[in-house]
């Protein structure tokens, strides 16, 4: 059978880019599907005698993506591997884009106004959202940092993980990330930030990580976020579900939060899961 990736989310958050990454790391892509081909597609790729291993679905707007998950409900079904990855950002960020580039939102009637029609669109399609393996907010991220996720998430050294676990640390004074499906904040242990000589350093250096391991609650902490991870990645994996994405925040996401994931990623990779790191607010 085909492994199959959906890609669907917001009108301007990036799917035509995750697309070209797709095809670049050797995804077989079809941009801009309607909902009712999606069928006629999948059984063209099977007719292909296995050339086709690895299929991408661009659906658009909500106007096609409203009836999307019967369709993948029928694929799967069928025996198909069938994952849907769901971009999106924030209004302000959406409304910058489309002024940037002058182009005509796709669901505009000409009548409300554009912060209208993106909540419109958002509401619409709430129900995708909801159903998504995979949720990436593309609000902070430039094309560069986008296709750094695709490379980590979909290239071919991904192929054999049943479940992967993304850590993100960052700085609950910007805002917790809308993409991660659990939040655990370590802003109990001392924060270095009042440190002179660690101020500047990050939780990358050792007289951090040091400094903030060395607390009593820290290793407490990690011992009890590593066995929660190990209790729920069976039930995870049970539901289907492909991804597994952490947040470690801390104030401004450069000290105890770094140390902190980069200590975690250590404790599952040692266990035999293959975790990957992101630092939101590091260099803020």
């Amino acid at each position: 059978m085909t492994d199959i990736l959906v890609v669907t989310g917001l009108s301007g958050a990036g799917r035509s880019q995750a697309a070209d990454d797709l095809e670049d790391l050797g995804w077989f892509v079809v941009d801009n599907l309607p909902v009712v081909l999606i069928d006629k597609v999948v059984e063209l790729t099977g007719e292909a005698g296995g050339e086709i291993g690895k299929l991408c679905l661009v659906v658009g707007n909500a106007r096609h993506q409203t009836a999307i998950l019967e369709s993948i409900d029928l694929l799967r079904s069928q025996g198909h591997t069938v994952r849907i990855l769901f971009l999106e950002a924030s209004t302000r960020e959406l409304v910058r884009r489309y002024e940037a580039t002058r182009r005509k939102h796709p669901m505009s009637d000409g009548v409300m106004g554009l912060e209208s029609v993106i909540e419109s669109e958002r509401a619409a399609i709430n129900q995708v959202k909801a159903a998504a393996d995979l949720l990436i907010d593309t609000t902070g991220l430039s094309v560069h940092d986008l296709k750094r996720q695709m490379i980590q998430l979909f290239g071919p050294e991904n192929a054999g993980d049943a479940l992967q676990i993304s850590l993100v640390s960052f700085g609950f004074k910007n805002g917790v990330p809308m993409d991660v499906d659990m939040v655990f904040d370590v802003r109990f242990l001392p924060n270095p930030h009042w440190n002179e000589d660690l101020r500047p350093q990050s939780g990358l250096d050792e007289p951090v990580k040091d400094f903030v391991l060395s607390q009593p609650l820290a290793n407490e902490f990690l011992e009890r976020v590593t066995s929660l991870v190990n209790v729920i990645l069976p039930a995870y994996l049970h539901e289907g579900r492909s991804y597994l994405t952490i947040g470690v925040g801390c104030t401004g996401g450069r000290h105890r939060s770094v140390a902190i994931s980069e200590e975690l990623a250590r404790l599952l990779t040692v266990q035999g899961r293959n975790p990957r790191v992101s630092h939101r607010d590091i260099s803020l």
